[in-house]
Formats: structure tokens, C-alpha cells, sequence
């Protein structure tokens, strides 16, 4: 450990946070979180005696270390989880035991919506938080949060008798209604989503109104859900990041330098399309606040003129998304990132154009990990990148083609395939690659989120189109059948006797004929 780094770790405040380790060249190596800042990072350079190879390894190339303070432990866990995502630090993957990451779920559409965790999140309507790297943590939060916000855990059946969770409180009470429960729920959400302080103020007013009421149980009640949700700040529990300072995030600050935006952007809003040949032709939106991937406010868009023509899907998007109702219900982001090249980038300008809103905007070609910027429909002051144009530094290369700048933040290294998380070759690291690694991680994920929503909408359509081609087979019929067997391959394999059973002697006999059998 060099002099300046121990200097450095002395400053260490005793708070929770995430703290990044870095190797000489700069690069993050490492991504770790602390119930401590203080006393979690000066461990690493205690004596190595008792560390296993990996971990030793990595002190070993440690030269500096940075930090992040937080509000609490859970604001540590979710901000962790999306560092990792985000710089990828090779260590991080050489000693994390548990790869998968586990996200919270809950289904509102459900008439009793119940809170379950997964590994594997799916576009089927229901809400996602996440993802954590510390499953164990997350679910002690949870059960922490169940005193106050009592919810179920699976599925609740009619005419069961009340379970001891019911008994103990942690589920609704028999007399409770779906709509009392629902909006017990959404305060959990609000928890959840970082609404803590709102939330207790809520509660508190409504305590005083019902002791004013004389509803004197009621508002002991409240009063002891507001004391408990003040000690639950000692514990592990459900955050969000209310309490990021932006302005340490250094891809952030760096990206507002770049395009001279006056602050760093706090709300990113990344747009791309995915269909085959023109087919179930969708686009996604994702949001990332404070350099955060916000999946709550992720929106999909089912395109409403299906054609291969990505240009048209993007200027439908962009149209849609800045109609008057969704500015008022999302607000207006800071920036705009669009997956694609010069095309798509001058369509989503024309619709912010056609829309008369003014939203910085830029786009990201796939290939070689490049910024792409228009000096008048990019909305961005251009004249710092037209100078670096001029005279380009090893670590920003700017190329000037017409109206069109294309910014290199990573000169000499090269992206390796369409997509790719990682940049190869070159010699130094740019000083900008935490930037690259921001934009590629919001390019990432609005992609795989097209893809996904593109892939079930396929799924729904193939099925649809079989069962719509048969005839005699209505609207009612088909979704008996589908809530019955299941899927289409498992009502072509379902006996004769099944398909009479579900749907009568005459319709299984016409849908024996039409769909595939074993």
C-alpha cells in the first residue's frame, strides 16, 4: 500500500456505502459494498495470512480506492449491484459464489397479489426490483418490512383456513378487502422505491386524524408502524437512491462535460427496436436515474405500423413517449440515448421536433462503441467537441462529417462484436471509460429489454394465429382451452377424451383435424 492510498484511507467515514477498487492503469478491478465504509475497505489491507488466493490477488493490485457514502445498507446493496453491472470488474466475478441475482416481484394485476423473489424476470405485467447480488439480505428486509406492511407470500386459496402468518400478522387479516390490501401494498412498493420519508409523514398525519376521531386502536396501531419503520434504519432493509449524490458519479460528470450539458444528467431515458423481418415490431424505453437502472419506470411499446423500417419505429416512439399525457405522468429526461447510428438519431430528432420539446439527444453505434452527435437536432452546445476535432487527445477522438460529429471515448481500442461489453486492444485506458461503460450499459439494457418483449410477442402471436385459423373455435373456446391444457403443443397432444371434456364432441373433432398431435 503506497503513502497517498494510506492518507486516502484514513479519510474513510464511518458510514454505509459501496467503495470501488482500482489498479494503476485506473481501472475499477473491484466493486464491494459496507455496513461500514471504514472498517470493511481497511480490512483488505490487514494481514493476508487468513485471504484465499483470489483475495490476495487483488490486494495485490490495488492502487487506489474510491467511495460512495449512502443512507443506509439496502441503498448500499442496490447501488453494488449496479456498479457491478455496469464496469463488470473481473474480480467481482472471480470471487462472487452467488452469480445469479435475485429480484423481488409482485403482481398487482392479481386480485391478492403476493410478493415472491426470482432469478429470471419475465415481461408477463408484473412489477420487478433489482436486481441484488445479496439475495440473503434482500429477503431479511423483506421479512423485516412484512411487520408493517403485512403481505402474502404465495398465492392465497379460498376457503383455507387462516395460516399462523395470519395469526402472527405478517399476512391480511380475514376482514381485510383485495382493496385494502392492494393499497396496503402500494405503500410497500413506495417503500421499496425510496418513498420512506414521504410515507412516514403520511402515516403520521393519519395517526393524528384518527386519535382526533377517537379511533384510538387505529392510531396506536399507525404509531407503533412509524416507530417501527424509524428502527428499521438500523437495519438491513428495502432502499432506493434518494440519497446518490450524482454529482460523484464520475461517468455522469463526464458526460455532462462532454456535451456541456449545464448539470450532470440525472434521468437517462435509452430507446431501441427489435422485430424480424417487420414482425411484432416493438420498442423499449429504459430509465436510469442518477446512473441507476430505475426498471419501475422501464416502459415497452408495441409498434402500431408493423414494417422493417427502424426509422419510422423510431420517430413512433419518440412521438409517443413526449405526447402531453407522458410528459406530465415521466416528466422530461435530461438526456436521450438511442441504439443506433445517424438515421435513427436525425427520426428521434424530427419527432422531438414535430413534439416542440427541446431534450439533449445522441445515439450509440453498435460496432465501435461511438457517440453520435448532430450539431443542430442534438440540442447540445457542440463547439467543445468541434475544438477537440481539432486537436484530439488520446483518451476523446471527435470526427467531423458534415452536420454529424462521431465522438471516439475509447481511441485505440475496439469493440470486439455488436454488443459487446468490452473493449479490446489499445494500449492505457481512456480516462472516459467509466462513461463508455454508463452508455453501454443503458445501450445493453434497452436492448435486451426490445428483445424480450419482442420474443413473448411472437409467442402470443404464434399462438394466437393457430388456434384463430381453426374453424367454429371462438374467442370463448380458445381461452377455455388455453386455461385448461395449458399451451397449443399441449392441446394437440391431449387425448381424445380431454378435448371432449373441455370443449364438447363436435369442437374436438374440428380441432383434431386442424392441430399437430404427437
Amino acid at each position: 500500500m503506497t503513502l497517498d492510498l494510506d492518507k486516502k484511507l484514513n479519510t474513510l467515514p464511518r458510514t454505509p456505502g459501496v467503495y470501488f477498487h482500482k489498479n494503476q492503469a485506473g481501472e475499477i478491478i473491484y466493486v464491494g459494498k459496507a455496513a461500514v465504509l471504514r472498517n470493511r475497505v481497511r480490512q483488505y489491507f490487514q494481514s493476508t495470512r487468513d485471504k484465499d488466493i483470489k483475495t490476495q490477488a487483488l490486494i495485490a493490485e490495488i492502487a487506489d480506492t474510491d467511495w460512495v457514502e449512502t443512507e443506509s445498507e439496502i441503498d448500499a446493496l442496490f447501488l453494488e449491484s449496479e456498479m457491478v453491472k455496469r464496469y463488470m470488474p473481473r474480480y467481482n466475478i472471480l470471487l462472487r459464489d452467488d452469480k445469479s441475482q435475485t429480484f423481488v416481484r409482485i403482481d398487482m394485476n392479481n386480485e391478492w397479489p403476493y410478493v415472491s423473489f426470482t432469478r429470471n424476470p419475465a415481461d408477463d405485467g408484473a412489477t420487478y426490483f433489482g436486481p441484488y447480488y445479496n439475495g440473503f439480505a434482500v429477503k431479511k428486509a423483506l421479512r423485516y418490512l412484512r411487520k408493517v406492511f403485512p403481505y402474502y407470500t404465495k398465492e392465497p386459496k379460498a376457503g383455507v383456513r387462516p395460516s399462523l402468518d395470519s395469526h402472527l400478522g405478517l399476512e391480511p387479516g380475514a376482514d381485510m378487502t383485495s382493496l385494502e390490501y392492494k393499497a396496503n401494498l402500494k405503500k410497500l412498493i413506495r417503500y421499496i422505491e425510496g418513498g420512506r420519508k414521504q410515507l412516514v409523514v403520511e402515516l403520521e398525519k393519519s395517526m393524528k386524524q384518527a386519535a382526533k376521531g377517537q379511533q384510538f386502536e387505529e392510531a396506536a396501531r399507525l404509531r407503533n408502524d412509524v416507530r417501527y419503520l424509524g428502527e428499521l434504519q438500523r437495519k438491513i432493509m428495502f432502499g432506493d437512491r434518494e440519497f446518490l449524490d450524482i454529482s460523484k458519479d464520475k461517468a455522469l460528470s463526464q458526460l455532462a462535460e462532454i456535451l456541456l450539458l449545464k448539470k450532470p444528467p440525472s434521468r437517462i431515458e435509452g430507446f431501441d427496436i427489435s422485430h424480424l423481418s417487420g414482425t411484432a415490431v416493438v420498442a423499449s424505453q429504459v430509465v436510469f436515474v442518477n446512473g441507476v437502472s430505475s426498471r419501475g419506470d422501464y416502459r415497452k411499446y408495441k409498434a402500431k405500423t408493423q414494417k422493417n423500417d427502424d426509422y419510422a419505429q423510431i420517430y413512433e416512439v419518440i412521438y409517443r413517449r413526449f405526447g402531453q399525457k407522458n410528459i406530465k405522468s415521466w416528466g422530461v429526461p435530461s438526456l436521450l440515448l438511442i441504439d443506433g447510428g445517424k438515421g435513427q438519431l436525425e427520426a428521434a430528432a424530427r419527432a422531438l421536433r414535430d413534439r416542440q420539446v427541446d431534450v439533449p439527444l445522441v445515439s450509440i453505434a453498435k460496432r465501435e462503441e461511438e457517440l453520435i452527435v448532430h450539431k443542430i437536432h442534438s440540442g447540445v452546445d457542440v463547439s467543445g467537441l468541434e475544438a477537440l476535432a481539432k486537436n484530439p487527445t488520446d483518451d476523446i477522438a471527435v470526427d467531423i462529417s458534415g452536420d454529424w460529429l462521431t465522438v471516439n471515448l475509447h481511441p485505440g481500442q475496439r469493440n470486439a462484436s455488436g454488443h459487446s461489453r468490452n473493449l479490446r486492444a489499445g494500449g492505457a485506458i481512456s480516462k472516459y471509460s467509466d462513461t463508455v461503460k454508463l452508455i453501454q450499459r443503458i445501450r445493453d439494457e434497452s436492448h435486451r429489454f426490445a428483445v424480450s418483449y419482442h420474443t413473448v410477442l411472437r409467442r402470443s402471436q404464434q399462438t394466437t394465429s393457430l388456434l384463430d385459423g381453426i374453424p367454429g373455435i371462438g374467442e370463448a373456446t380458445r381461452r377455455k382451452l388455453l386455461k385448461t391444457f395449458g399451451s397449443v403443443k399441449a392441446i394437440g397432444e391431449a387425448s381424445d377424451e380431454s378435448l371432449r371434456e373441455a370443449v364438447g364432441v363436435s369442437k374436438a373433432a374440428t380441432l383434431r383435424k386442424y392441430l399437430p398431435t404427437k
